[in-house]
């Protein structure tokens, strides 16, 4: 992925806020023992798709490329024909992932350009002052280039087609942007929670980001006066990571209702997602006759286990992605390509 900072609609490389982008996984895996990967359904050589629950011969990393991917491949027109058709007119879930809003310039774990991340896991958070500081100084240098995100091409797709030939159950989304919902899709299982808000880990009370990041200005204000230069030297460094050794004298606050710890309301690794929102999401599935995978490599398992539920309700599944999941094996039907290039394909049939 190619970032543009300060392009319309395009959050820049510092708007890995705090590097919560490089959470919410698992710790980096490597390749096991063995001959390379399969090609993948859908690919040249490739066997005929049918779901599968057998092993795979290699493991995803956590984060960075996947080792022998073919990035860049582009099923076959037919294949995309035959994936529309078995979806269209259909009640379909779709579960996303980051390579949904990697066109809008955030960055994802696994795609080709990916770059290895050092994550904040949620026991460090919540353990060590100096580590909540370390986040949250980063979080305000990123903050305001994340808010200039807006949908790509492929949330708007996905929200037209839901309102006509796809009639979507719901938008599973483990990305923490709010990008479905700006676009227009209704209802959206915000999976990995959202960076716009904040949760007190005491009280449990939610509140806006925006207002947090205000408050952390003025009580920080020798940062607030260089933010906007510190943003655009994380836009430099190699993993927007410029920040990173100046966060020791970093003030945040505590929650005002009860002085309990203030965290990003999202999944942090090392913790789970919340059980209500996890029955949310498994609703859509068991309410849907078809399982649309878009941008995931289906790495962690909170995303695999929709598809694992899918396979063993007999439930098609069609996974939508460039370069490997981990789910490929159980598709029923399996593209490779570009999110806005498949859905713009679909959205003219």
């Amino acid at each position: 992925m190619s970032n543009h900072q300060g392009s319309p609609g395009r959050a820049g490389p510092a708007a890995d806020v705090g590097r919560w982008f490089s959470t919410a996984t698992q710790p980096a895996a490597t390749p096991a023992p063995g001959p390379a990967a399969p090609p993948a359904p859908g690919m040249p050589g490739a066997a005929p798709s049918a779901p599968s629950t057998s092993r795979p011969l290699f493991r995803l990393p956590a984060w960075g490329p996947v080792p022998h991917a073919q990035y860049g491949h582009r099923s076959e027109p037919e294949l995309l024909a035959e994936a529309w058709d078995l979806l269209r007119g259909e009640p379909t879930a779709v579960l996303t992932g980051a390579g949904m809003s990697t066109s809008s310039g955030l960055p994802d774990y696994r795609g080709r350009d990916a770059v290895p991340r050092a994550p904040m896991t949620f026991q460090e958070f919540m353990g060590s002052d100096l580590a909540r500081r370390r986040y949250w100084a980063r979080s305000t240098v990123g903050w305001t280039q994340f808010l200039r995100a807006r949908p790509n091409h492929g949330h708007e797709l996905l929200a037209h087609l839901g309102a006509a030939d796809l009639p979507v159950t719901g938008v599973i989304t483990q990305n923490v942007d709010a990008l479905h919902q700006q676009a227009g899709s209704h209802p959206v299982v915000d999976l990995h929670g959202r960076l716009d808000r904040v949760r007190c880990m005491g009280c449990d009370a939610v509140s806006g980001r925006e207002a947090l990041h205000r408050r952390m200005l003025s009580m920080n204000p020798a940062l607030a006066a260089r933010v906007e230069e510190l943003a655009a030297d994380a836009a430099q460094a190699p993993d927007g990571d410029a920040e990173v050794d100046r966060t020791a004298d970093f003030r945040y606050p505590a929650c005002p209702l009860c002085g309990g710890i203030l965290k990003p309301d999202v999944v942090f690794f090392g913790e789970s997602a919340r059980r209500e929102v996890v029955r949310e999401a498994y609703a859509l599935v068991e309410e849907a006759s078809r399982l649309l995978v878009l941008g995931s490599s289906l790495t962690v398992q909170s995303g695999l286990r929709f598809v694992r539920a899918a396979v063993k309700a007999s439930t098609p599944v069609v996974i939508v992605n460039d370069g490997p999941t981990r789910g490929d094996e159980q598709a029923s039907l399996r593209i490779h390509g570009r999110i806005e290039d498949v859905l713009a394909v679909w959205a003219g049939s």
